[in-house]
């Protein structure tokens, strides 16, 4: 993922691609677990009854989760949550085996009752043509109806409206990407940062483009990392702060961002925002090297490493990269 120049609308194929896929011992998305039965400490007020289904999908007891998913569809035909858990379960392969097209049914029949978590996960896979007929105009309005209860089915909208680059859509776009970077949608504040730096359906706006940079980069998003470390180098929307810019390159850096590690290089073999310090410059110049990032200036600023100077600097990247 490279930062920066219209990255809202170059993170759709990820986001369209890998939307349903979770390790095995993870978690899959879906709709909020309900509070477990009890007393509000707060307020004193009854708690919702523990819902054995989504407590078990939490604890990672999958098959649990699908018998007990099983049971409520049984006992309640109009149940969609537990449509669309079990839906979850057989688009990842947790507890039953993986089956797409199962998936999708379970999914579908979720959302003729109206559940919107299973509408953004039936429209993603419609998108991609994954257990189901691709088709874009059914997964678009598949996440029109997911979206105002659904900051990722808002988010994948708004990727969907900037790719069509028009003035409306673009305002259409911002204004979902807003709803989903309030909702705490991490790559939506890094995008709608982007759409501020870039005044894409936004008025240009550096400084609120550099308020939403530093809540993603907050959040560890490594590409927000970098922008925003490149936004307080060059005081673009915030004040100046090269020793800030720094410690959001370092973060970026050792998540394995390549520009990151290449600018983190930059500031050491400079001296600015971190002590001067050639031979930690080389090693972060060679792990960016192995990714792909040449620096002409770099190559020359370190030409004058000792053989010693170089061989630690050598070791030192080797050990990062697990060589």
């Amino acid at each position: 993922m490279k930062p920066g120049l219209a990255l809202a609308i170059l993170l759709l194929a990820t986001a369209t691609a890998g939307a349903q896929t979770a390790a095995p011992d993870t978690p899959a998305p879906g709709p909020p677990v309900p509070i477990a039965g009890g007393q509000d400490a707060q307020k004193g007020k009854p708690r919702p009854p523990l819902d054995l289904a989504y407590g078990a999908f939490q604890r990672g007891l999958y098959l649990t989760a699908f018998n007990e998913a099983s049971k409520r569809v049984a006992a309640d035909p109009t149940d969609g949550a537990a449509m669309t858990l079990i839906g979850e379960l057989y688009a990842n392969g947790f507890g039953v085996r993986q089956d797409w097209a199962k998936a999708g049914d379970w999914y579908r029949l979720a959302v003729q009752r109206g559940d919107p978590h299973a509408a953004f996960a039936l429209g993603m896979m419609t998108l991609d043509g994954r257990g189901v007929a691709k088709d874009a105009a059914a997964g678009r309005r598949l996440l029109e109806s997911a979206a105002d209860a659904v900051p990722d089915a808002a988010y994948n909208l708004a990727l969907l409206l900037l790719e069509a680059r028009r003035p409306e859509s673009d305002r259409r776009a911002a204004d979902l990407m807003r709803r989903a970077a309030d909702a705490g949608e991490v790559d939506a504040q890094y995008a709608l940062a982007v759409l501020y730096r870039q005044g894409k359906g936004v008025t240009r706006d550096p400084v609120e483009g550099a308020i939403w940079m530093a809540r993603a980069a907050a959040a560890r998003n490594a590409a927000a990392e970098v922008e925003y470390g490149i936004m307080l180098f060059n005081g673009e929307g915030v004040i100046r702060n090269e020793t800030g810019a720094a410690a959001f390159f370092l973060r970026a850096a050792e998540k394995g961002n390549p520009v990151a590690q290449n600018r983190l290089a930059r500031l050491h073999a400079a001296g600015r925002g971190v002590p001067r310090d050639l031979v930690e410059a080389a090693k972060w110049h060679a792990i960016a090297g192995n990714r792909g990032v040449k620096d002409p200036w770099l190559d020359e600023t370190l030409k004058g490493l000792s053989p010693a100077e170089r061989a630690k600097a050598d070791e030192a990247a080797r050990r990062w990269l697990g060589d």
